[in-house]
């Protein structure tokens, strides 16, 4: 089988393919035959060194694949060989075959392809546990997405629109107008120096009832303050860590130091919440991430979801993927093809 490994830390560059036996599944287990793996910010990170719970190198990363099951291990399963599927792989997913348990693994409606199938596990099980578990989103209330153009910022403006939810979305103004066909109420520059006052604008100051943070770092103590009363702020990236292809020891003590820690009392007083959401801690959860996935997979089955892959790149080529997803280019996922 080949697989691209991460064989040290570094650049986009360090990433090489690789060919090993292609290995069997054990009990409750199945094995893919790969034909597209979603590539997420996640994965940059290990590569730069900037991921604490990934394996050390030599490791291939890779969250999510679709594929056919081409073998399955002893014992009842509910997957028979040849079926289309997509899966959460928890590493390993950059590979033409990868082993996952079954009950990580679901079947793909007819009308979803390769690529789309690939670009929605781990963006859509995100959204949807911040959004509609952590944050409880209602309709009518108000939704701040900071990069929104991003596959879990495409994913979370999808499911706050079925939820009638008012979306704000900070992206790059290129970005604006693909952004404003998916739905997006209101955008704003995500570079602007004016957030804070277009928020208060577009809110009659009471502010944004959830905002969905990718960034980290210094820009929580921002999205904290755009709060309303009972609002919700939900934590789920530390992008602000990455500053170039390579990891920045500088950058990662400044964000470090300048994360807020947020008092209770405070916390209290604001009438507000903070949530942290790291879908990869929430592995041992196996009968909530099949519900959810099921209930998404039934949202896209009717068409009210749909996947929007930005762009597919080569397996070999994930040193091309990798590079494009850091520039931010990107509106919706990046996948990896077989």
């Amino acid at each position: 089988m080949r697989e691209i490994v991460i064989p040290r830390h570094g650049g986009p560059e360090v990433m090489e393919e690789h060919e090993r036996p292609t290995p069997e599944p054990g009990p409750g287990e199945v094995r893919i035959r790969v034909k597209a793996a979603g590539v997420n910010f996640a994965d940059i990170l290990a590569r730069m060194g900037l991921y604490p719970d990934a394996p050390p190198p030599p490791l291939v990363v890779g969250y999510e694949v679709s594929g056919y099951v081409d073998a399955v291990g002893p014992g009842p399963t509910r997957h028979e060989i040849g079926r289309h599927v997509l899966a959460v792989t928890r590493f390993g997913g950059y590979a033409d075959h990868v082993i996952v348990p079954a009950d990580f693994v679901w079947s793909v409606p007819p009308s979803l392809s390769h690529n789309e199938a690939a670009a929605i596990p781990i963006t859509y099980l995100t959204a949807v546990v911040g959004l509609y578990r952590m944050a409880n989103l209602k309709s009518g209330e108000t939704l701040l997405v900071h990069s929104a153009g991003g596959g879990v910022g495409i994913a979370a403006i999808q499911l706050a629109r079925l939820r009638r939810s008012v979306v704000i979305g900070t992206a790059s103004p290129s970005k604006h107008s693909a952004l404003r066909a998916m739905g997006v109420d209101h955008l704003l520059d995500s570079g602007g120096a004016d957030i804070e006052a277009e928020v208060a604008r577009l809110t009659n100051g009471r502010g944004v009832d959830v905002v969905l943070d990718a960034r980290g770092g210094e820009q929580l103590v921002q999205s904290y303050r755009l709060l309303a009363p009972l609002g919700r702020l939900v934590v789920y990236g530390s992008q602000a860590l990455v500053v170039g292809r390579v990891r920045d020891e500088e950058r990662v003590q400044s964000f470090l130091q300048q994360r807020p820690l947020f008092d209770p009392l405070d916390l209290m007083n604001s009438n507000k919440g903070v949530f942290g959401l790291n879908l990869a801690h929430l592995w041992g959860e196996r009968r909530f991430a099949a519900a959810s996935m099921e209930a998404l997979l039934t949202d896209f089955a009717g068409g009210r979801l749909k996947a929007v892959v930005a762009k597919a790149f080569p397996l070999s080529h994930a040193a091309d993927a990798h590079a494009f997803l850091q520039d931010r280019g990107n509106v919706g996922k990046v996948v990896l093809t077989m």
